[in-house]
C-alpha cells in the first residue's frame, strides 16, 4: 500500500505543475491520479504484478468465463484473440468522423491497423499480427483497457 505521505506530495506536485494526470509504476504497484479542471484528484492504485485483479480486467473478463460456462465457448473454438499490448483507452476509429478500422466479417492481415489504444495522450495503431476474419469485437469504443485485455477474436485463414 502506498504511503498517504507520499501520495499527498504527489497531489501537491501536480497542483503546483498543474498536471492532469500522473501515473507511476514499479514492480510492485501501479498509482494513477487524474483530476479534473476544478475537482479533486482521483486516485486509481493497483498492484502491478497482478493486473487481473483490479476492476476493469475483471469485468473484461467476465464474458470469457461466462463463454467457458455457456454453449458459447463452442462458438469462441479455434479463435484467436488480438490482444492489448498496454492499458489506455480503446477507439474503433481514428477520429469521430471516420469510418471504424474493421468490423465484424472483415479480413486482417498481420500489418491491418484493427484499433487504436490511446495511452498518455498518444494514440497507438494496433495491428492484428495475425491473418483471418474478424468474428467477435470483445470491447466497446471508448472503454479502458488493460494489458492483454482481449479486444477482438478472429478465425484463422
Amino acid at each position: 500500500m502506498i504511503d498517504i505521505r507520499k501520495l499527498k506530495e504527489l497531489v501537491k506536485l501536480m497542483v503546483e505543475n498543474e498536471l492532469s494526470e500522473l501515473d507511476l509504476r514499479d514492480q510492485s504497484e501501479t498509482v494513477t491520479i487524474k483530476r479534473g479542471n476544478d475537482s479533486e484528484p482521483v486516485i486509481y492504485h493497483a498492484p502491478a504484478a497482478a493486473p487481473a485483479a483490479t476492476a476493469a480486467p475483471a469485468a473484461a473478463a467476465a464474458p470469457a468465463a461466462e463463454a467457458s460456462d455457456s454453449g458459447s465457448a463452442d462458438a469462441d473454438a479455434g479463435l484467436i484473440p488480438i490482444e492489448s499490448p498496454m492499458v489506455g483507452t480503446f477507439y474503433t476509429k481514428p477520429n469521430p468522423d471516420s469510418p471504424v478500422f474493421v468490423n465484424i466479417g472483415d479480413q486482417v492481415g498481420p500489418d491491418s491497423v484493427v484499433c487504436l489504444v490511446e495511452a498518455m495522450k498518444v494514440f497507438n495503431e494496433i495491428k492484428a499480427e495475425k491473418s483471418g476474419t474478424i468474428a467477435k469485437m470483445c470491447v466497446n469504443d471508448g472503454d479502458a483497457v488493460e494489458f492483454g485485455q482481449t479486444l477482438y477474436l478472429i478465425k484463422p485463414n
